[in-house]
């Protein structure tokens, strides 16, 4: 895929009407947006629908943007406030400003259980060493390991889960998702450790082994 031109130059053929310009942006960044959008809302469709919106509303807003901060960091938050609107009309869950830090940012990242006790013979170290996972060339096509991904996604804290898909599958930098999901720096951190922990663990006990979390 063809790279997108710097932000000036985009900026500027969006407003004088470039379509091959919007096209080009639409390939680029719609489906890490509709990633992020299912983050907050309770159907795929529901994403789409936050994506089509948010689209609209840049095309909108494109003279209100005056370069402060990346051209996409600009459209990713469009999309975080349009997406948080939506997943509140629909009552999906809690308001994103109430899922307070002590929620999913405190406790152990690994179950304790998995540790030795202070009279084991290696305090804090693994009661057991971790089974070795079959290589990635092998697994990481597997449908069955990215069903396992998918449900572990659904299943965590909305910010946890914006924040992974943010880092983990669209690639953007720390700075960029503070940006977008307007969050600190030691927050994006905590977020981002927790949610691999969590699906670190659940693909240890998929791919077997004892010590995952639960045993």
């Amino acid at each position: 895929m063809k790279p997108l031109p710097p932000d000036s130059e985009l900026v500027a053929a969006l407003r004088a009407g470039n379509g091959d310009a919007f096209a080009s942006m639409l390939d680029t960044w719609s489906a890490s947006m509709l990633r992020l959008a299912r983050s907050f809302v309770s159907t795929h469709a529901s994403a789409e629908e936050v994506v089509q919106d948010t689209w609209l509303a840049v095309l909108k807003g494109l003279d209100a943007f005056e370069g402060r901060a990346a051209f996409k960091t600009w459209v990713y938050r469009i999309l975080v406030n349009t997406a948080k609107k939506r997943g509140l009309r629909e009552r999906r869950s809690v308001p994103w400003t109430s899922l307070l830090p002590q929620d999913e940012d405190h406790g152990p990242t690994v179950d304790p259980a998995r540790f030795q006790h202070a009279d084991g013979a290696y305090p804090g170290h693994w009661r057991e060493s971790p089974a070795a996972w079959t290589s990635p060339e092998n697994t990481a096509l597997n449908l069955e390991i990215r069903q396992v991904i998918t449900t572990v996604l659904e299943e965590l804290p909305a910010r946890q889960r914006a924040v992974l898909s943010l880092r983990d599958v669209g690639d953007h930098t720390a700075e960029e998702v503070c940006e977008m999901l307007q969050i600190s720096a030691a927050n994006q951190r905590v977020l981002l450790h927790r949610a691999r922990a969590v699906v670190r663990a659940r693909l240890a006990d998929y791919l077997g082994d004892g010590t995952g979390a639960g045993q």
